[in-house]
């Protein structure tokens, strides 16, 4: 794939409790591979304010986009997703919500005895995980001082974390091409290269009707 094709341009989407710069590494590998790639930073207080983001930035690109959400960033992506210019969605470990159908509604699905991501009592209405569970729950393949950093660079979410047969049954539903790999919640950062191929594959698909 080349910057002149059809499909290279692909806008990447945060989920929460982090921010675009855990983007980094798979930003990289697309780059070297021709697309260009934008990240959003999401302002994390409302989903329309996040989906206002997206569509800013593509917007902002010339041509179709692939658009990339994950986590919450796939409820993000589904809201902005509408908009001409995307071409594909991708969702990495994310939300795939249905019409009329809220993160928290898609939270009353999950099955009961999946392991319960640490979130921490709200405080002013924001959401951040216990620091001390962060590395086993959020990044259990990354480094101890990679898990840290993460942990101490939170940032204040409504987001939850996704079991992975909540996962399964949404991508079914959708009837989503699918991709598994051995990793934490944290697969973008943990397995970039893995995040990547996939991505690029959607992009190949896209610029194929173009």
């Amino acid at each position: 794939m080349s910057t002149g094709s059809a499909a290279a341009n692909v806008v990447l989407v945060h989920g929460g409790f982090v921010d675009g710069s855990g983007w980094r590494a798979v930003h990289d590998l697309l780059t070297q591979d021709g697309c260009h790639v934008a990240v959003v930073q999401n302002p994390t207080l409302t989903l329309e304010g996040d989906a206002a983001a997206a569509r800013l930035i593509i917007d902002a690109q010339d041509g179709p986009v692939v658009l990339v959400g994950h986590s919450y960033g796939g409820a993000v992506i589904t809201e902005a997703g509408t908009d001409p210019n995307v071409a594909a969605l991708v969702y990495i470990a994310a939300f795939a919500p249905d019409k009329g159908e809220s993160v928290n509604t898609l939270l009353g699905t999950f099955p009961p005895d999946a392991p319960q991501p640490p979130i921490l009592p709200p405080q002013d209405g924001f959401l951040f995980l216990d620091r001390d569970k962060f590395h086993a729950s959020f990044a259990g393949d990354l480094p101890a001082a990679d898990a840290a950093f993460m942990a101490d660079s939170q940032v204040p979410t409504e987001d939850r974390m996704i079991p992975p047969p909540a996962q399964h049954a949404m991508s079914e539903r959708t009837g989503a091409t699918t991709v598994e790999v051995a990793a934490s919640h944290a697969v973008y950062v943990s397995q970039p290269a893995a995040v990547a191929d996939l991505i690029k594959q959607a992009a190949t698909a896209v610029a194929a009707r173009y």
